[in-house]
């Protein structure tokens, strides 16, 4: 299984302004659905999000491409404080 957390960490840490305040996890449901979460500082969650979406989107198309080859399913989400 590809280690989607260091993916998405790293793409993240990249984009947003403070890597510091980057924190990305992630939980396997029993339905075999990788869930991957990120919290970043409120500075940089427009960034994260980007505009209409793309940023964020495009994220979550390299995380569901990384999960083509094992055949998992990977879900991004955002979470906030």
């Amino acid at each position: 299984m590809p280690d989607y957390e260091e993916l998405v960490s790293f793409i993240v840490r990249n984009i947003v302004s403070d890597p510091d305040g980057v924190t990305v996890t992630s939980q396997k449901s029993s339905a075999g659905v990788v869930r991957v979460m990120i919290r970043v500082s409120p500075d940089d969650m427009g960034r994260l999000i980007g505009r209409h979406g793309v940023t964020i989107n495009a994220i979550r198309v390299v995380a569901r491409a990384a999960a083509v080859k094992p055949g998992e399913k990977v879900e991004v989400d955002i979470l906030e404080d």
